[in-house]
């Protein structure tokens, strides 16, 4: 809903069973590719947090993924 795509996964300790993981990847390969550095990936992290402390928010998640799109559109795929 905040277009924002990150892998569920299981991480050290995990009390939840392996179908069901309690920890999320965030690849970096997706971000770089499109030339993004340090700067981009601290924004990445802050629209990450906004949409998790908003995530019954519709219309919080929706101006997320308003800035999701502006973030992409600076960096657009490689041709």
């Amino acid at each position: 809903r905040a277009g924002i795509t990150v892998n569920k996964n299981a991480i050290p300790f995990d009390t939840y069973p392996i179908f069901k993981p309690g920890g999320i990847r965030i690849g970096t390969p997706a971000v770089t590719t499109r030339g993004m550095k340090e700067e981009e990936m601290l924004e990445i992290a802050d629209l990450i947090a906004e949409a998790l402390s908003k995530r019954s928010e519709a219309d919080a998640l929706e101006q997320v993924r308003g800035k999701v799109r502006e973030l992409t559109r600076r960096f657009p795929l490689p041709s």
